[in-house]
């Protein structure tokens, strides 16, 4: 569908009232939009354009942004080396930023590849995240890739644009690239080389699992979205609300790699029910005891789930009760975090470690 201005008008009356917590009329008008139908606003032409109703809906996916000083590098980089890089192919030019832990002896290491969601940046992510500190302890490679403002006006990854969702294209294509070229630099472990990302870079970090099981070993979606559930600003709205896609539309291919996945079941930003989405293909066990259970460890009650896909892939499903839209047990010195935990980083790499390609 062409962006024409009743359409942009119709979008920017349904981001109104999402957040007047009405979804039921926010989806109608969607719908009527979809149809070719105006609003009563959108028979009024605004100078705004595309550029603002992207921003509004950047705003939807991940929150009004928390208050926090601006992160510098001599905050996040620990005792290793935190440097910038710039990464270029056919789609364009990412920048990204590369921790080498401090105890690096040419030895080969793991490598975690992060993904920042919308509005934040790699200084941001590591601070929020705290995953340099745990590179530091347990020896791996950590590469932030970073989503200019030139890409998306809130720096979200294009997760619900056809073109960014396919290996070799646009962004994905960057992404490997990124991946592919720290592997080359260094002495990374082929083997034990991993993704992940918080919202929208959840939603792309999935996308690089399903399309890249060759090069990443495992992955973790921290408040994302399954492959293929949008296709467009609307139908991601639809999707990140928890509304059905449509059949054809969702990315029905086997899994590809181990997956774990963190969702808060009180997320007003990506409705819970697309880590169920996400898991589609594994299979609960419940064979074996322990696999499904409810923790209190002083920390936000959660529910762990251990699955099995038919091939055997093994996949973690964590449902932080009473958790909002952030990264459980992450920093305030980021955004986005909810310190109550449990700790989702140490819990990643705890299942990426155990999880090297070939096992």
């Amino acid at each position: 569908m062409k962006l024409n201005e009743g359409f942009l008008d119709s979008m920017k009356e349904a981001f109104a009232l999402f957040r007047k917590n009405d979804p039921a009329a926010a989806a109608e008008i969607v719908k009527r939009a979809m149809r070719g139908e105006q609003t009563n606003v959108a028979r009024t032409r605004h100078d705004d354009g595309i550029e603002k109703t992207r921003t509004r809906f950047a705003d939807v996916l991940h929150a009004r942004r928390p208050s926090h000083p601006k992160q510098t590098d001599a905050d996040v980089q620990d005792r290793g080396h935190f440097s910038t890089r710039r990464y270029t192919n056919a789609a364009g030019q990412r920048g990204y930023k590369l921790y080498v832990p401090s105890g690096y002896r040419d030895e080969p290491l793991p490598l975690i590849v992060m993904l920042h969601g919308c509005t934040q940046d790699a200084d941001d992510f590591a601070a929020g995240t705290q995953m340099n500190a745990l590179a530091e302890t347990h020896g791996f490679l950590v590469a932030y890739p970073i989503q200019p403002q030139g890409a998306n006006t809130s720096k979200c990854w294009n997760w619900f644009k056809p073109s960014d969702q396919q290996r070799d294209q646009g962004e994905p294509s960057l992404i490997a690239g990124i991946t592919r070229e720290i592997m080359a630099l260094n002495n990374v472990d082929p083997r034990r080389v991993y993704v992940a990302g918080l919202s929208a870079g959840g939603a792309m970090a999935a996308i690089m699992a399903q399309r890249y099981p060759d090069l990443y070993a495992a992955a973790g979606v921290h408040s994302g979205l399954p492959v293929g559930c949008a296709h467009d600003l609307p139908s991601a709205l639809a999707a990140m609300r928890g509304g059905k896609p449509k059949a054809k539309a969702v990315d029905t291919s086997k899994p590809q790699c181990p997956l774990i996945v963190f969702h808060g079941d009180a997320d007003t930003t990506v409705h819970h029910v697309n880590a169920t989405g996400l898991l589609r293909g594994f299979t609960l066990n419940n064979a074996a005891s322990g696999h499904s259970s409810s923790i209190d460890t002083g920390a936000r009650k959660h529910t762990v789930r251990r699955m099995t896909s038919p091939e055997g892939i093994p996949a973690e499903s964590w449902t932080i009760h009473g958790a909002p839209h952030a990264w459980s047990g992450g920093s305030s010195n980021g955004s986005y975090t909810d310190p109550a935990g449990p700790d989702a980083s140490a819990e990643m790499v705890r299942f990426f470690l155990a999880h090297p390609r070939g096992r």
